[in-house]
């Protein structure tokens, strides 16, 4: 039963990866933390349920504002938040430039992608963050469509 519920936690974890792959990273630590300590049973089984509960919660939710700047007021925001060393400023501009360029549909046109690239490579300026990395990152929030 243990190794259903891991099982199926993973496959959340791994769905969520593209949204925000630093946030689930550190779920997926979590979640092998547990996994080991349920097998060196250092847990009792109740115990064990209510971490994979509390974890489940994580995973099914990752939206804590408290855990956010105010600034950071929604799952786009967060996403860029945690993925880009928690800069701020930067995620605030990156979302104003997406947000003031995008145009309907630009997602699937080549044309309105490359205007949203440059208007988010021109706020990276030298930031060390690969542009490809963070337009993916981009695409997956559903925020932005």
């Amino acid at each position: 039963m243990a190794e259903t519920i891991e099982n199926n936690m993973r496959k959340l974890i791994i769905d969520g990866q593209p949204i925000n792959p630093k946030y689930y990273e550190k779920m997926s630590e979590l979640l092998d933390a547990l996994i080991q300590q349920r097998r060196t049973e250092a847990l009792s089984y109740q115990e064990y349920l209510e971490q994979v509960k509390k974890l489940a919660e994580g995973i099914e939710n990752p939206q804590r504002p408290s855990d956010y700047p105010d600034s950071m007021d929604s799952r786009a925001k967060q996403s860029l938040y945690d993925n880009l060393d928690q800069n701020e400023e930067l995620v605030t501009r990156i979302d104003t430039a997406i947000r003031y360029t995008k145009k309907a549909d630009w997602k699937t046109n080549s044309f309105k992608q490359r205007k949203v690239e440059h208007a988010v490579r021109e706020e990276l300026g030298d930031y060390a963050f690969d542009v490809k990395e963070v337009m993916d990152l981009v695409k997956n929030q559903a925020e932005y469509d």
